[in-house]
């Protein structure tokens, strides 16, 4: 899956996979979070970003 994704423009850090209950709302909380913080650490993907101009 990494590759299809890389060949699109998307690196394999930017999606996530977890199974999480619905009854696990502190596990849902916590794995959005770590998600979260760690796409924002990639930045802008700069290949899928139109460029103005």
């Amino acid at each position: 899956m990494g590759n299809l994704l890389e060949h699109i423009g998307i690196e394999k850090d930017r999606l996530h996979f977890s199974w999480i209950s619905s009854a696990e709302a502190t596990k849902f909380v916590k794995v959005a979070k770590e998600v979260t913080e760690s796409v924002k650490a990639l930045g802008p993907n700069n290949r899928l970003v139109k460029k103005l101009g």
